[in-house]
């Protein structure tokens, strides 16, 4: 009878916890909604600024802006854009391996020199690269608390002046872009400087004749920046609707999982159950035939 109070101590456990996952999946697929909501429409002005810009930098001979000036990177910094909260399957785990991938690949020198730093836009990858000894700069975890244009351009605006200052001679950009609830594409870009090879140009960029004012420089040099903030902007929407796409995908296959074990656990409990009956039955009819023997 022992056996039989463990399992059913068990299958409550299971029960409670599949409770708990059914109700996070709910949770998530709410919040996944107003998330998606808010990265489908910022997209679009995403892609089109990027695109304006791309045309209007392209027949400039030069730019006295610091954020197309490309360097030496013997100093990198690198934005890491991962969530608050676990339970979200691997989503955080693979921006961490991303992020470690690309400073073996392309920064292994600079982070002997110490000259690797980390923006860490997350919980999860700020505690990470902490506890490993990384130039881990500031905290933004609370962005997502309020996550507006205005909150995210408080760490784009501090990146760029440390850039400008020559602090950082590149800045890369490491996010899980958005597909669908099922799908997260990791996603690595360089944020600063600017090219005129990067995305702007990579859609079909064509030579559209504007009509400008005051100028064509002038107008660039504005458009530089905010392309700049736009793009960090966009990897923050990406990363948080993508979390909770994982998320509700994990909870869901943790839910079906629990209803596995459950079924597992119910079959045990009646086998189990019934070879205590069966062995009380053998016990009183040898007992009456002792008895009557």
């Amino acid at each position: 009878m022992a056996n039989l109070k463990e399992v059913r101590i068990r299958i409550a456990s299971v029960q409670s916890t599949q409770q708990i996952t059914k109700a996070m999946k709910m949770v998530s697929a709410a919040k996944l909604k107003r998330a998606t909501n808010a990265i489908i429409q910022l997209r679009p002005y995403a892609t089109k600024l990027k695109e304006i810009l791309g045309n209007l930098s392209a027949s400039l001979e030069g730019s006295s802006s610091p954020f197309i000036q490309e360097r030496e990177p013997n100093k990198v910094l690198i934005v890491v854009v991962s969530s608050n909260r676990g339970l979200a399957g691997a989503f955080n785990m693979n921006v961490i391996k991303a992020t470690n991938n690309l400073i073996a690949e392309k920064y292994s020198e600079q982070l002997k020199n110490g000259n690797v730093s980390i923006v860490a836009i997350g919980k999860k990858s700020q505690d990470f690269f902490e506890k490993r000894n990384y130039n881990v700069i500031g905290n933004n975890n609370e962005v997502y608390s309020e996550l507006t244009f205005e909150n995210v351009t408080k760490i784009t605006d501090a990146i760029m002046v440390g850039f400008a200052k020559g602090e950082y001679d590149r800045v890369e950009l490491v996010y899980n872009r958005f597909k669908n609830a099922a799908v997260q594409i990791l996603t690595t870009e360089q944020l600063i400087p600017l090219t005129n090879g990067q995305d702007a140009t990579e859609e079909k960029s064509t030579n559209v004749d504007y009509i400008l004012e005051p100028s064509q420089e002038e107008i660039v040099e504005q458009l530089i920046p905010k392309s700049i903030k736009i793009q960090l902007y966009k990897a923050v929407l990406d990363s948080h609707a993508s979390e909770h796409g994982a998320r509700m995908t994990s909870m869901d296959k943790a839910t079906e999982n629990a209803g596995d074990l459950l079924k597992a656990l119910k079959l045990s409990y009646n086998q189990a159950r019934q070879a205590a009956i069966t062995t009380e039955l053998t016990e009183i009819v040898s007992g009456a035939a002792a008895l009557n023997g």
